[in-house]
C-alpha cells in the first residue's frame, strides 16, 4: 500500500450539538471499500445523526466527512448523492401514489440530463434522451429482477405490504448506482422470513454491486451475521470498534 493512498470513506472528529446537548462527540472511523460496516447502540446514541451528517441533512459543528479524499461537509444532499452516496431511512420515504417502477426510475434522477419522464422518443431513437431512457430502464429492470419485485412492478407503493415497501426503498437507493449505501434500520417492521431474505440481499449487494455499506440496525443476529466490522456507540461517543467476534 502506498503511503499517500486515499482512504475510501472516513469520518474525522465529527461533532454536532443540538441546544447545548452533544449528540455526536468527536467520532472518527474509516470504512474500507466494499465493506459492510455496522453502527450499533441504544436509541439516542447518535447513529442516525451520523447518517444525517454524512448525507448533508445536518452540518456538523466540527470534523470532516471524507469520500475518496473529498470533504463532503457543506455540500447539499443532492450534491452528496452525486458523489455516489445513497441512503434509506428508518421511516420509508417513497412516493406512495406512484408505482414501484416510477419510484425506482426516480432513483435515477441524478443520472438524467433530460428530466425524469421525458418523452424519450420525441426526437427519434438516436436522440440522447432516448438512449438515456433506455439505459435508465435497463438498470431499473435489473434491480427489479435482483430484488424479486416483478410481481409488484406496476402496483402503487401505497398498496404494498410494509416489507415490500422497504425493498422498494432499497431498490431506489441502488438505482443511484452508489459507491456507498447508508442503510438505516432496513429490517425494522419486517417478519423473520423477510429479515432472512434481506440478509441475503445485503450480502449480494456487497458482492454483485460492489457497494460499500454502512448499516444501522437493532437486530443483533443480523449485525453479527453480515458485518465485516462493527462500531458501537453510546451517548454520541465510540465505545468499541472491531470485528463481530471482537465486539461480542
Amino acid at each position: 500500500m502506498e503511503a499517500h493512498q486515499i482512504d475510501h470513506f472516513k469520518l474525522e472528529n465529527l461533532s454536532i450539538s443540538f441546544g447545548g446537548l452533544k449528540a455526536v462527540n468527536n467520532v472518527s472511523f474509516s470504512v474500507e471499500k466494499n465493506e459492510i460496516f455496522s453502527i450499533i447502540g441504544p436509541n439516542g446514541s447518535g447513529k442516525t445523526t451520523i447518517f444525517n451528517m454524512i448525507s448533508g441533512i445536518y452540518k456538523p459543528n466540527a470534523g470532516r466527512v471524507l469520500c475518496e479524499g473529498e470533504n463532503l461537509v457543506g455540500l447539499t444532499p443532492d450534491r452528496i448523492a452525486r458523489r455516489g452516496i445513497a441512503r434509506t431511512f428508518q421511516n420509508i420515504e417513497l412516493f406512495s401514489n406512484a408505482t414501484v417502477m416510477d419510484n425506482l426510475l426516480l432513483g435515477r434522477h441524478i443520472h438524467m440530463a433530460t428530466g425524469v419522464f421525458t418523452g424519450a422518443f420525441m426526437w427519434g431513437r438516436r436522440s440522447r434522451a432516448a438512449r438515456e431512457e433506455i439505459r435508465n430502464r435497463e438498470i431499473v429492470e435489473g434491480i427489479i429482477d435482483f430484488l424479486d419485485l416483478q410481481s409488484v412492478r406496476d402496483q402503487f407503493v401505497a398498496a404494498l405490504p410494509y416489507g415490500k415497501r422497504k425493498l422498494v426503498e432499497l431498490g431506489r437507493a441502488l438505482a443511484l448506482e452508489p459507491k456507498i449505501l447508508l442503510l438505516d434500520e432496513p429490517s425494522a417492521g419486517m417478519n423473520t422470513e423477510e429479515k432472512q431474505d434481506l440478509n441475503i440481499w445485503i450480502k449480494d449487494i456487497q458482492t454483485d454491486y460492489h457497494v460499500t455499506i454502512l448499516l444501522i440496525e437493532h437486530d443483533m443476529n443480523m449485525i453479527m451475521g453480515i458485518s465485516d466490522r462493527i462500531f458501537a456507540m453510546s451517548q454520541g461517543e465510540k465505545i468499541v470498534e472491531g470485528t463481530p467476534a471482537e465486539v461480542q
